[in-house]
């Protein structure tokens, strides 16, 4: 019976569940009304925590603990910093994720640096996830896309508000702090704000100090915005980040240095003709910096740094209108980045030289996108929606050291290559007081990552080898299909969801047993290469009652599934996890009692650096207080995870890492 609810999750699709802050009023999670909103039918996890009603989680929380908050999102944990989203259980690659519809490379060839690590919770004010090709305006996509929406103001008689927010917890001495700033007039508006954090090392449950797990982060954002006419007005932004002394203790090396620069020029006009209604085109560009290096710790069998840099800019230009039954976006877009890492060996015997050598050999990526898309309301609480991309897709090698060192293993290797990528999606939603259900099936493809088709000689930790890209690879496809079920009245709410991947051309890296590895101690060398097809099946439920006024029980469960042609089941794929959680609320005070955990996982790979996982549960508590002094307000909350200071590590931890024991924390927020 078990297997059988399982399999019938994992063939449904969800396109969207919302977590979002509610009036004060109201319980946190309470459902607003009896009938549902097409907001539905995509993903949005609300993270602004700046509104003095929002006494929900943890204010003062990293994006990455937001982020796991939605059914779609896994986040990959090498440390206490810069976790790495897995959308539907596949790799960053895999996926679009964008700041504002920018894009932005990461410059790691580790992954350590994801492009949700270049924003704070105080500058956000929602992620919007959508899954496969669906919806993804961002540019061509296999597992699906994410955009990280930041918070601004808006023109008004506003004039200014200030906050000063600060917070601690005890685990690992993590001191949060700082200010935001606000301003809206008739024709002018401005946000800005400047958050640290700085962190020591961590311990597991039962005390075991997790070493090299500390990091400091610097995040400083500003936004404004200058209004023309009624109609039309520019808005200008800016964010810098700077993190530095990073420990990954799944690691062998850290990051003494992960810092980017990200800025935008974007004109807006509205009601432009009677059909359509908004026009907003962008120019942006950033430049990212990451060095990894191991002079922090103390045995090493060689001494080494791998520096990267990352520059992009890029445009996109939108339309948005509506006629008669249907609602309509079309938008062009386009970037070129520039992408090189390096990395050199120290010797340690004098007279003998450093070793030098390209991880990634100078790709230039050059991308041109046409998106569009249509809903149509056909009937009465009928919808049909329709989504076509088409994208021309260029990489150069225009470093000749690094061409050179590719051709070794690929001798006829041209240093240009241009790709058509295509995707298409179709989904019906049908919508009545009660019930919501969506049917949707979509198509899409996407080219190599830099380090799948560029890479030389990337040691991965998890299994213990050394990669190499493989230029010469087909685009990775997909068919995606799925639906959803969910039921809404004023106490009960429930959602049953799921999707289906069949993924062709899946790149994946396989040993070549005729290659020497490079890195010390590596169990051999894998090249990138694709399996005729793999599967992954998702599926979630999420139920949640109001007890009275006061009340509420929520409960969600999730589970993953993959598997390749050849290999096996697919690495890091999600076991069955379940949380229940309680809340109570009473005017101005809330608390929360939460249980999360998973079954025992018997489902990996070894091939992949994987071993069995036994079962787990954490138990977690809070509460809140909000103090009102007329237009200004004073926001307590306290709590402590991992209660129990259980010692457990999940299917998401790299190296199985061992997760965070008992931490007390404390988070204040000023808004006056």
């Amino acid at each position: 019976m078990f297997r059988s609810i399982l399999i019938l999750a994992a063939v449904l699709f969800c396109r969207q569940a919302v977590y979002s802050q509610t009036d004060q009023h109201q319980h946190p999670h309470a459902a607003s009304a009896d009938t549902f909103t097409l907001q539905e039918l995509r993903e949005v996890v609300v993270i602004s925590q700046r509104s003095a009603s929002d006494r929900s989680g943890k204010p003062l929380a990293s994006l990455d603990t937001y982020l796991e908050k939605s059914a779609a999102v896994n986040m990959i944990r090498r440390g206490s910093y810069a976790w790495e989203p897995y959308l539907n259980g596949m790799a960053s690659e895999r996926s679009v994720i964008t700041i504002d519809g920018m894009r932005i490379y990461a410059a790691c060839t580790d992954k350590m640096d994801p492009v949700t690590s270049y924003v704070e919770t105080t500058n956000l004010a929602s992620a919007t996830v959508h899954n496969g090709p669906s919806g993804s305006t961002g540019g061509a996509t296999v597992a699906g896309s994410l955009d990280l929406v930041r918070k601004k103001g808006s023109f008004g008689r506003g004039g200014f508000n200030s906050s000063i927010f600060g917070g601690f917890e005890a685990n690992n001495r993590l001191k949060t702090g700082g200010t935001g700033v606000a301003y809206s007039g008739e024709t002018f508006f401005a946000n800005a704000d400047v958050t640290y954090r700085h962190a020591d090392n961590y311990r597991a449950g039962g005390g075991t100090e997790i070493r090299n797990s500390g990091f400091s982060k610097l995040n400083m954002s500003a936004i404004a915005g200058y209004k023309a006419d009624e109609h039309r007005h520019l808005e200008a932004s800016l964010i810098f980040d700077r993190a530095s002394d990073v420990g990954y203790p799944a690691l062998p090396m850290d990051v003494s240095l992960a810092q980017a620069y990200i800025a935008s020029l974007e004109y807006i006009q509205h009601h432009l003709s009677p059909g359509v209604s908004e026009w907003k085109t962008k120019l942006y560009y950033n430049n990212v910096r990451h060095v990894m290096d191991d002079s922090r710790r103390p045995d090493v069998p060689i001494r080494m740094d791998m520096p990267g840099w990352s520059r992009t800019w890029g445009f996109y230009s939108q339309l948005k209108g509506s006629r008669e039954k249907h609602d309509w976006k079309a938008s062009l877009s386009g970037h070129h980045n520039h992408s090189l890492a390096e990395m050199t060996m120290y010797s340690d015997t004098p007279g003998w030289k450093d070793m030098y050598m390209l991880t990634w050999p100078g790709v230039a990526t050059r991308y041109a996108d046409l998106y569009a898309e249509d809903s149509y309301s056909f009937r009465e609480k009928w919808k049909a929606t329709t989504t076509a991309g088409l994208a021309v897709h260029n990489n150069l090698i225009d470093n000749i050291t690094g061409l050179g060192s590719l051709r070794i293993f690929y001798p006829g290797l041209q240093k240009n290559r241009t790709r058509l990528l295509k995707r298409l999606s179709s989904a019906l939603t049908r919508e009545t007081e009660r019930w919501l259900l969506s049917a949707a099936a979509g198509y899409g493809e996407r080219a190599p990552g830099i380090s799948e088709g560029y890479g030389y000689y990337l040691f991965n930790s998890f299994d213990r080898f050394d990669y190499i890209g493989n230029p010469e690879m087909r685009n990775e496809k997909t068919v995606t299909y799925g639906a959803v079920a969910a039921y809404r009245r004023s106490r009960l709410s429930a959602k049953l969801s799921g999707s289906v991947f069949q993924v062709y051309d899946y790149i994946i890296g396989k040993p070549d047993a005729g290659l020497s590895a490079m890195t010390i101690g590596a169990a051999g060398v894998k090249v990138y290469e694709q399996l005729r097809h793999a599967r992954i099946m998702t599926g979630a439920l999420e139920v949640s009652y109001q007890f009275g006024k006061n009340w509420l029980w929520t409960s969600k469960a999730g589970y993953r599934n993959g598997k390749g042609n050849g290999v096996g089941p697919l690495p890091l794929m999600q076991p069955f996890s379940y949380q229940e959680a309680l809340s109570f609320t009473h005017k101005s005070f809330s608390a929360d009692a939460s249980i999360g955990g998973a079954l025992k996982q018997t489902r990996f790979n070894p091939a992949f650096g994987e071993s069995p996982l036994p079962a787990y549960a954490v138990l977690n508590l809070s509460a809140s207080q909000l103090l009102e002094f007329g237009d200004r307000s004073l926001t307590l909350k306290a709590g402590a995870e991992n209660l129990l200071d259980q010692n457990y590590t999940t299917f998401a931890d790299w190296n199985r890492l061992p997760r965070m024991g008992r931490n007390i924390f404390m988070n204040v927020i000023w808004k006056f």
